[in-house]
């Protein structure tokens, strides 16, 4: 009875799948005690029938009526060790095959958490980004911006850009670049000499000059930046066009360089996980290319990792790997205007 009042107790207090699983692994091997505690009650019944047997062949007739006695026990206890065989099999049996159910519900429902979690993750950075493509668009409209992209950059147009930068310290920094690809203005001057560079080798420059309309943006994988002192930044890019018209003619490139390992670092540190889970649980932000570009613990400085995620094509799901590990899943679902990259979030999780 104790036994039972403690599981009782256990189950209220941590009322989970796996902790039903745990149950009812217990009861495997307290029905298992206790079949193994008649078995050797019916030896010992075995015994004494045996005994008496022999008691009363000696004494002869005054003996007969226990020979009676004896065989009705020794009866009793080869039916009772009948029926403890049985039970045995049949209970244990059924205890193993409702482990077996609950540990695979645990397992699936764990599952299901990790691939909540990871698309939580990933639809606050969606909705992150989402944002900047908001700025870029925006700011490409200012009127410092575009008398900059005209005329060349003014004392006012650096101030203008510090004032953004000082405002929005998500981003690292900020530029305006001619059509040649040569940087006019940044917002940290002081800190980033990047005032006449050549970016037109980048990606984003091309895609952004090439743009229809003022409503489009240009964005490049999460990357080091030289010219940020090797910084990983997510570049958003846009046209600055004449008069800050929609679809004004196109005259420079506004580009903004979000400051991506500090709000990474916060994403995949604020997944909500008990700390137990914590301990043995990896989050990562992972972009179409298969590239970790966040993750808890991080990834060593210097180095670069690949995730063998095995999507098998879906978009979220989970599954064992190699290492008896639950990997969830879940590719970006966009927001608004922004579709996303093709990045994942996910979660690696070991066994407890």
């Amino acid at each position: 009875m104790p036994v039972a009042r403690d599981l009782r107790v256990s189950v209220d207090e941590h009322l989970d799948i796996g902790t039903i699983a745990s149950a009812s692994g217990d009861l495997r091997r307290l029905a298992q005690d206790k079949i193994k505690a008649v078995q050797a009650v019916t030896s010992q019944l075995r015994m004494l029938a045996l005994n008496a047997m022999i008691e009363s062949e000696r004494v002869g007739e005054l003996g007969r009526g226990f020979q009676v006695v004896a065989a009705e026990v020794r009866e009793i206890a080869a039916r009772v060790g009948g029926i403890t065989q049985e039970l045995d099999k049949e209970l244990i049996e059924r205890i193993d095959a409702i482990t077996d159910m609950t540990s695979r519900l645990a397992a699936s429902a764990a599952g299901s958490r990790m691939v909540d979690l990871a698309l939580n993750a990933i639809e606050i950075v969606d909705r992150n980004l989402y944002e900047r493509t908001c700025d870029v668009r925006w700011w490409a409209t200012d009127s410092a911006v575009v008398d900059c992209a005209t005329a060349g950059a003014t004392r006012d147009t650096v101030q203008r850009l510090g004032v953004i930068l000082n405002a929005y310290t998500v981003y690292l920094d900020i530029w305006i670049v001619g059509l040649d690809g040569r940087v006019i203005a940044s917002g940290r001057p002081e800190q980033f000499a990047v005032t006449g560079r050549d970016v037109s080798h980048e990606a984003w420059f091309s895609d952004a000059a090439g743009l229809r309309s003022g409503d489009d943006y240009a964005v490049a994988d999460v990357a080091p930046q030289p010219l940020l002192g090797a910084r990983p930044v997510a570049t958003y890019a846009t046209a600055i066009r004449a008069g800050g018209a929609v679809n004004g003619r196109t005259i420079g490139v506004l580009a903004v360089h979000f400051d991506w390992e500090p709000q990474a670092r916060a994403v995949v540190d604020g997944v909500r996980l008990t700390p137990e889970e914590r301990a043995r649980s990896r989050v990562m932000l992972v972009d179409g290319r298969g590239r970790v570009i966040a993750a808890s613990p991080p990834v060593p400085a210097g180095r670069a990792e690949v995730f063998p995620l095995e999507s098998g094509g879906r978009r979220s799901g989970h599954y064992v790997d190699s290492n008896g590990g639950t990997v969830g899943f879940h590719a970006t679902p966009g927001y608004e205007t922004y579709r996303g990259l093709g990045w994942y979030g996910v979660i690696v999780q070991q066994p407890a």
